[in-house]
């Protein structure tokens, strides 16, 4: 059964997903925040590149207005500075995007495989067969809530440095009893 909680949207998708005669067994959304590691990284970031790109701007404002009239290039000297005003904002927002996220991600367990459903402007979809569930691992917080790993998806950045993004069911509640049944669904394999 599909958790009644989960908006219309996602509960469609996970249906979609399913095959004929699978069934779900648990579902569920992350706990919405606004603050994880990567966007409080973003944010504590923007704060100080925001305040320099707005005060860098002011005062080439300030030296443009000083400026004679045959100097005409001077006058859009400040322009240089939007962009970097836009991109600070844009990171300085990274929490609301993050609340927001939430919002559009589901997680199922089926008698058959784990899904997860991140929403946005299109759908991305991961399935987990029993297989794929045998070196899963938990991070969970004292309130039992946490994060059920069950794969690393690995990349390299612009400048060629190796980044790792944690994959599965993230900021869940009782992170425990999900880590239980995705161990029961990976026994299946055996």
């Amino acid at each position: 059964m599909i958790d009644s909680t989960i908006p219309p949207k996602l509960r469609d998708a996970i249906s979609r997903e399913l095959d004929s005669g699978e069934r779900v067994e648990w579902s569920g959304m992350p706990r919405p925040t606004f603050f994880n590691v990567a966007s409080t990284g973003s944010f504590l970031f923007a704060i100080p590149w925001t305040a320099f790109a707005i005060f860098w701007t002011a005062m080439a404002s300030q030296g443009a207005a000083n400026v004679e009239e045959g100097d005409g290039m001077f006058i859009l000297f400040p322009l240089f500075g939007v962009p970097f005003i836009l991109i600070g904002f844009g990171l300085l927002s990274a929490p609301i995007w993050t609340y927001r996220r939430s919002l559009r991600t589901a997680y199922a367990i089926t008698d058959q495989r784990a899904i997860t459903i991140d929403g946005g402007w299109s759908l991305t979809i991961r399935s987990y067969p029993p297989e794929k569930l045998k070196n899963i691992f938990r991070k969970e917080r004292s309130d039992g809530s946490g994060d059920v790993i069950i794969s690393h998806r690995a990349w390299r950045d612009s400048d060629g440095d190796p980044q790792t993004e944690q994959l599965g069911f993230l900021r869940i509640e009782n992170a425990k009893d999900v880590e239980r049944r995705l161990n029961e669904l990976a026994e299946q394999a055996s």
